[in-house]
């Protein structure tokens, strides 16, 4: 699909199947809606499946700014109304989880289940803000191929990164990670980690809403995850064996069938 003008951007935005309700998903800093493939792949028998490349990241535009969590959930609802038209159920992993909380705490009439992977309710720590000052200017300076071996460790758990079958999936998330341009997705990440926090706002969700960590993501601890469950009334959370922070792409079926089930007893 061509680029959709949204909130005043040129987004790309992706749309696959035509199911009588209507899943959009949110990707993680780094990546493009590409990442939620095979979950895609299953759903769309049954679903209608968009997804949207944040600013900056994938094939959609790189505005001078608007990249914090704020105006990025001012697009997602620009495209849940010009797309969708009514409710939606949301997927957000990571980045898009940000966005997902704040879209169910502001916007939640226009949702209809929330699913948040490998994400926080809480503002980035301080004490890591170096680090990622750090990174930031590596990037700009060289580009994420100089940075790309530590965020593989970040973005993937040991038993992704390990396995001699995976070797060819690894490649292929390297060769993604590397197509970030530099000037494009330094913003981006500015605006992941100067967020603000959400996480007093949880208790006041009513959107059935489903929590997935996998119990090796050093990014998103699991305690993070476990924390949300205590805050958002009547939420389920999956525990997920042998993933990282990027789950979807190392333990796609876990994904897809916990996505899937809840889907189902939501009726």
């Amino acid at each position: 699909m061509p680029l959709m003008r949204l909130n005043g951007v040129d987004l790309n935005v992706e749309i696959t199947g035509n199911g009588p309700e209507t899943i959009v998903f949110g990707h993680g800093l780094l990546w493009s809606g590409r990442m939620f493939e095979a979950q895609i792949a299953v759903l769309a028998n049954r679903y209608r499946c968009i997804t949207i490349d944040w600013r900056g990241q994938g094939k959609s535009s790189a505005p001078p700014d608007g990249y914090d969590m704020d105006t990025l959930t001012e697009d997602a609802l620009a495209l849940i109304r010009e797309v969708a038209g009514g409710p939606v159920h949301y997927v957000g992993l990571s980045m898009g989880g940000f966005v997902g909380m704040r879209l169910a705490i502001r916007h939640r009439e226009w949702l209809k289940s929330l699913t948040l992977l490998e994400t926080s309710a809480d503002p980035e720590p301080l004490a890591k803000r170096p680090k990622y000052s750090l990174l930031t200017a590596v990037t700009r300076l060289t580009g994420v191929w100089a940075v790309a071996p530590s965020v593989m460790k970040v973005m993937f758990g040991k038993t992704f990164l390990k396995d001699p079958f995976r070797r060819a999936d690894r490649e292929e998330m390297r060769r993604r990670l590397l197509e970030n341009d530099r000037q494009r997705i330094v913003p981006a990440i500015q605006g992941v980690f100067t967020r603000e926090g959400v996480y007093e706002y949880l208790h006041c969700l009513t959107t059935p809403t489903l929590i997935i960590v996998g119990d090796e993501d050093a990014a998103t601890v699991p305690a993070k995850s476990q924390r949300m469950f205590n805050a958002i009334p009547g939420s389920r959370l999956v525990v997920i064996p042998g993933a990282g922070h990027t789950s979807t792409v190392e333990t796609p079926g876990a994904v897809t069938a916990a996505i899937t089930d809840f889907l189902a007893q939501l009726g």
